[in-house]
C-alpha cells in the first residue's frame, strides 16, 4: 500500500462527504431525503473502505466494515467506534428496509450527527496520512 493510495482514498471520501452535505442542506421533501440517504449509504461505504486502506498502509489487516471500525478505534484512528457502528447499522437499515418513519429518523441522524462525525474523521485521517 502506497501513501498516494491513502491520500486518494481520503480525497474520494471527502468528495462523497461534500456531496452528502449538499444533499442534506437542500432536502425539503421525501424525494430529497431519499437522495440524501442514498448519498449517506455511498459515503459510509467509502468511509469503511478508507479506514481499510489506512489500516493496510499501517500493516493492519481488516476484512469487514465492523472489523475495520473496531481496529481503527483500537489503533486510535477514530475516537468513537460506537458512532461509526451506528452509522453502519443505519446504512444497512436504510438500504434493506424501507418505511417512511425509519427513513425520517435516519435522515435526522445524518443531518444532526453523522455528517459532522464524518467531516471530523476526514480531518483526522488527513493528519495521519
Amino acid at each position: 500500500m502506497k501513501k498516494v493510495e491513502v491520500e486518494l482514498a481520503i480525497k474520494r471520501l471527502n468528495r462523497a462527504c461534500e456531496r452528502l452535505e449538499e444533499a442534506v442542506a437542500i432536502a425539503v421533501d421525501d424525494l430529497d431525503r431519499d437522495g440524501a440517504i442514498q448519498r449517506f449509504e455511498f459515503t459510509v461505504e467509502l468511509l469503511w473502505k478508507t479506514l481499510k486502506v489506512v489500516l493496510e498502509y499501517n500493516k493492519i489487516e481488516c476484512h469487514s466494515p465492523r472489523e475495520c471500525v473496531k481496529k481503527a478505534f483500537r489503533h486510535a484512528l477514530i475516537e468513537d467506534d460506537e458512532l461509526l457502528l451506528d452509522m453502519l447499522d443505519d446504512r444497512n437499515r436504510s438500504s434493506h428496509i424501507y418505511d417512511e418513519k425509519t427513513s425520517r429518523e435516519i435522515f435526522e441522524r445524518i443531518k444532526e450527527v453523522y455528517v459532522r462525525a464524518i467531516r471530523a474523521l476526514i480531518t483526522k485521517l488527513r493528519g495521519v496520512a
